[in-house]
């Protein structure tokens, strides 16, 4: 599962007096206006380009919904349909190759191209947990060709070593690692998971200009006793949301998201033992659809360390 999305904040294109209204030559009706240059989003538009499954939510399913609660246009492109995510006993069909993210990048470059401020935000899906879930010649195309043209990058905390080449066993190191990715291109690192002496954190980093030292903070995240889906693609939609929302925040950002991200695991951990249960013996489904509200309007519980 890739997951790459690109968020454009304000679009260059307009209609012009020399603009043309074509004409569909079967049925001499004019054809309908391309939408987003007749009325260009006010809040942004979202080109979500990453896996979809028919059942659950993982992916496109576990992202684009949220991103529409918090007011953006969203454009899915599925890079490849499951019947269902890879949590199960069997499912069909993958897509991870190095193909698929030179089109991509691609897609990227043409996009800058007309657009100059595009933001992409990416969320390296290679693997966790010492697992590995892609091909190992993907590591050095993600290291050399990905990193450098994105704007934010959101990984795990096996994702940020396989990126930079050292293991992150400490906040320090996790801090090294930001600060790592820095130089090689994105000016936002948030890394969205990271155990250390057994308590798990976010450690998000801010290079708001080149050469200085960067705005860093960490949030404490308590442990909640089951093993979710989807909840990676879900993050790293709601940072990209709420990253927008305060650019030059963040902190804030990250409190948003990661408060909206919790009490829905919450609410998930609760359904399942309303139902009887065991929350502990298999993965669970995230109930996205029942949280709404914690997702268009969080409550802030968690809140950011800045570090000094």
């Amino acid at each position: 599962m890739l997951l790459q999305s690109l968020l454009i904040n304000s679009s260059p294109l307009r209609f012009s007096p020399k603009t043309r209204i074509f004409r569909n030559p079967r049925t001499s009706q004019m054809a309908p206006p391309i939408l987003s240059l007749v009325l260009p989003s006010e809040t942004g538009r979202v080109l979500s380009i990453q896996s979809h499954t028919v059942q659950g939510y993982v992916g496109n399913k576990s992202a684009v919904f949220p991103l529409q609660l918090l007011g953006y246009d969203v454009d899915p492109i599925n890079s490849v349909q499951f019947s269902n995510h890879t949590g199960y006993p069997t499912f069909k069909g993958y897509i991870g190759s190095v193909s698929f993210l030179d089109t991509v990048l691609e897609v990227v470059s043409k996009l800058r191209s007309v657009n100059p401020k595009l933001i992409y935000v990416c969320d390296p899906v290679m693997g966790d947990e010492g697992k590995l879930y892609v091909p190992q010649e993907l590591i050095s195309v993600y290291r050399e060709r990905v990193v450098p043209v994105a704007s934010m990058l959101a990984p795990n905390q096996f994702e940020a070593e396989l990126l930079t080449g050292f293991r992150i066993q400490s906040e320090g190191d996790g801090r090294k690692a930001c600060n790592f990715l820095h130089a090689a291109g994105p000016s936002k690192v948030v890394i969205t998971s990271i155990n250390i002496d057994g308590n798990l954190l976010l450690l998000g980093s801010h290079e708001k200009e080149k050469g200085k030292p960067p705005k860093q903070f960490k949030i404490l995240i308590p442990k909640i006793p089951a093993y979710f889906t989807g909840t990676g693609d879900l993050m790293t939609s709601l940072l990209l949301g709420w990253s927008n929302k305060y650019p030059e925040n963040l902190e804030i950002a990250a409190e948003l998201a990661v408060s909206s991200l919790q009490a829905l695991l919450q609410r998930t951990l609760n359904d399942y033992k309303s139902a009887g249960h065991d929350p502990q013996s298999t993965s669970l489904e995230i109930r996205l659809i029942q949280s709404q509200d914690d997702i268009r309007s969080p409550q802030i519980k968690f809140k950011a360390e800045i570090y000094s």
